[in-house]
């Protein structure tokens, strides 16, 4: 999973899967599910870290993840983040 992150400018990490702290990547936060509660870190490479385009982020997945608690599907492990 790390080499894929790693061809990424921006993803949210699922909270236990020892990637947020990948090489080349910085924490721009963290987002809780409303539904189920596991945590994301939302991480910008970092040549292209952006506060503005995170937050905008944020508010993304925030919707991705309540979509997935009306469809049963599972939240995946590594989500890539549109620019």
């Amino acid at each position: 999973m790390r080499a894929v992150a790693m061809l990424m400018r921006a993803v949210a990490i699922k909270k236990g899967q020892g990637q947020e702290k990948a090489t080349g990547f910085q924490v721009m936060g963290t987002l809780r599910c409303d539904g189920c509660g596991e945590e994301f870190f939302i991480v910008h490479h970092l040549a292209l870290m952006d506060k503005w385009l995170a937050e905008k982020q944020a508010h993304w997945l925030e919707k991705v993840l309540a979509e997935e608690h009306e469809r049963d599907k599972k939240h995946a492990d590594l989500i890539e983040l549109p620019d």
